[in-house]
């Protein structure tokens, strides 16, 4: 026997059967149902005080029958159930109602969140008579602000066009729209702001965004950028926006929607439930995590990255106490024994501390190789900056190193150490760092915080700006920010101005006069005597190669393979 959804409770069991056989019944998926069909539903609805709802298969199969309560019904989620590859549904929703009217408010919403082919609404009279069909789909284009179709109400054997080939048209049009694109190794992505400021702010960050997802190997087929006074505390985006991002997302083919914000664990769980298994969602944070994950390479960027996403992940597992998860038995201890939430709590705690110790004993090696460092005499320069600066390939230029620099978001993570020498036969240690950008999530400074010690020890920080990115004031503001949050005020700061060879003159000249900075191109060693001047001179007023020698211990030096 099929098992019934909804409010079965108190019913008896003729009806109960009556209403499990429905599940043989096999509707006509050209008219929706036949007259003698709909007189029966209508019937049994009206014998029951309660709203039937049946889920319809593109053939016509009743798969899920629905028993709602007298306030209403729900309709289920249509992800759990089986289907093939499709855009829609591949279901349709077809439910009583008590009176008239056919179709109930969130009906249309459910159109868009649980992408129904139809939703279809069955009236029943007060003789328990079935009266009209009302019918909703959504459009494969928004027509003016509708983003549905109502079809005119018919009689039950009447439909005013075959329901069947409606459905596969639109599913045939919004197929033929979403491969249009290209779609990227790791999906198709739609990006969602939600902004109280000013649009131009909200699209800087979006472009910022939409860098972040391609770097990710995601491709991006649309953004939606909704203005409120403060994101909503349920969904972030609240619900009325959200049917119509979801809408959006199935007529551009995304699979995946990208969110400007950091959800927190309510929002996330809501959202869950909302997009069901069709669309997948992950915020800022979870994106640039993920990049990390990809492009770490040395043992050491391996285990902050996957401590960073533990540590994002602890407080969404679930909001229960933990305080009796190690329950067991014996006096004092009896009980149920862990949940499955208890247990991927502790495991997580468990690894937490495992990467931690881990990451400690990294740190005392990395601070012994410092300590070598010092006794060199050597000065130590630190390269900083918004993550796609042009880092690596400054220091390439300036050491004739070989790490790896690609035009893209965090293409270096794990700190890169080389030798530089000045034509008076002075050496430094130069150190390339991980690139950053504005609202870095806490979670990776907690986790590269070993790495970033080696900034509060530099003789001189190199902060290198991309002098060609019309957003640089913001991206260098953003650093300056981070460093001063990260307590690295010490150490004096040089502002490298960046692929001048792509940056016009006036702004070069304008920034290079407001932060006292050099304007260099990495890809043109002509440009570089002055930075290094600039250097040479700032690191003998601190006195760097005071009490230096000629002899030292050979660097252990990091290589990046991203």
């Amino acid at each position: 026997m099929a098992k019934l959804l909804g409010h079965t409770a108190g019913l008896k069991s003729n009806q109960l059967k009556r209403l499990n056989n429905l599940y043989r019944r096999r509707l006509p998926p050209d008219e929706l149902i036949l007259p003698e069909q709909a007189l029966d539903l209508s019937r049994l609805s009206a014998e029951l005080a309660r709203p039937l709802g049946l889920v319809l298969s593109r053939r016509g199969e009743v798969v899920q029958v629905v028993v709602g309560s007298p306030q209403g019904i729900a309709s289920p989620e249509p992800s759990r159930l089986r289907r093939g590859p499709s855009r829609l549904a591949g279901f349709t929703w077809l439910h009583t109602t008590l009176g008239e009217g056919g179709l109930f408010p969130s009906d249309l919403s459910d159109l868009s969140l649980k992408r129904w082919d139809l939703v279809a609404g069955l009236e029943v009279q007060g003789d328990g008579l079935p009266g009209l069909i009302h019918v909703a789909h959504l459009l494969p284009q928004p027509e003016g602000e509708n983003d549905h179709r109502l079809i005119e109400p018919f009689a039950p054997g009447r439909a005013p066009e075959d329901l069947a080939r409606l459905v596969r048209s639109l599913e045939d049009e919004l197929a033929r729209s979403a491969s249009a694109q290209e779609v990227g190794e790791a999906g198709a992505a739609l990006l969602v702001s939600v902004t109280s400021g000013p649009p131009e702010e909200a699209e800087e960050r979006l472009d910022e965004l939409a860098e972040l997802a391609r770097s990710a190997g995601l491709s991006v087929m649309g953004r939606v950028v909704q203005r409120r006074r403060k994101p909503d505390p349920r969904t972030l985006i609240g619900p009325g926006k959200l049917s119509q991002v979801l809408v959006t997302a199935l007529r551009l083919g995304a699979d995946v929607l990208v969110l400007d914000q950091e959800l927190n664990p309510s929002q996330a769980r809501s959202l869950a439930a909302a997009t069901g298994a069709d669309l997948k969602f992950i915020d800022r944070t979870q994106l640039i995590l993920d990049i990390f994950a990809q492009r770490a390479a040395t043992r050491e960027g391996k285990l902050q990255v996957e401590m960073a996403q533990l540590k994002y992940l602890m407080p969404r597992l679930g909001t229960r106490d933990d305080g009796l998860s190690r329950l067991t038995g014996g006096i004092g201890g009896r009980g149920p024994g862990e949940t499955k939430l208890e247990m991927d709590r502790r495991r997580v705690r468990q690894k937490l501390n495992r990467l931690e110790k881990d990451l400690e004993q990294i740190a005392r090696q990395r601070g012994q190789r410092r300590s070598a460092r010092a006794r060199g005499g050597l000065p130590v320069l630190s390269i900083v900056g918004y993550t796609n600066a042009g880092k690596s390939t400054l220091l390439n230029a300036l050491t004739g190193s070989t790490v790896k620099a690609e035009n893209r978001l965090f293409a270096t993570l794990d700190p890169t150490t080389r030798r530089l020498r000045f034509p008076q036969e002075r050496e430094v240690i130069i150190t390339d760092t991980v690139g950053f950008i504005r609202d870095l999530p806490d979670e990776l400074k907690r986790a590269f915080a070993a790495t970033l010690e080696e900034l509060g020890q530099a003789d001189l920080l190199l902060h290198v700006a991309d002098a060609s990115n019309p957003r640089v004031e913001e991206q260098i503001k953003a650093v300056e920010s981070i460093l001063d949050q990260m307590e690295f005020t010490d150490a004096p700061r040089l502002v490298v101005l960046n692929k001048a060879d792509a940056a016009q003159s006036e702004v070069l000249e304008r920034l290079a006069n407001r932060y006292d900075g050099v304007v260099v191109s990495a890809l043109r060693p002509k440009t570089l005597p002055p930075l290094l001047e600039r250097i040479e001179r700032i690191v003998d007023l601190a006195g760097g190669w005071s009490g230096s020698s000629q002899s030292y211990p050979e660097e252990s030096e990091e290589t990046v393979q991203s």
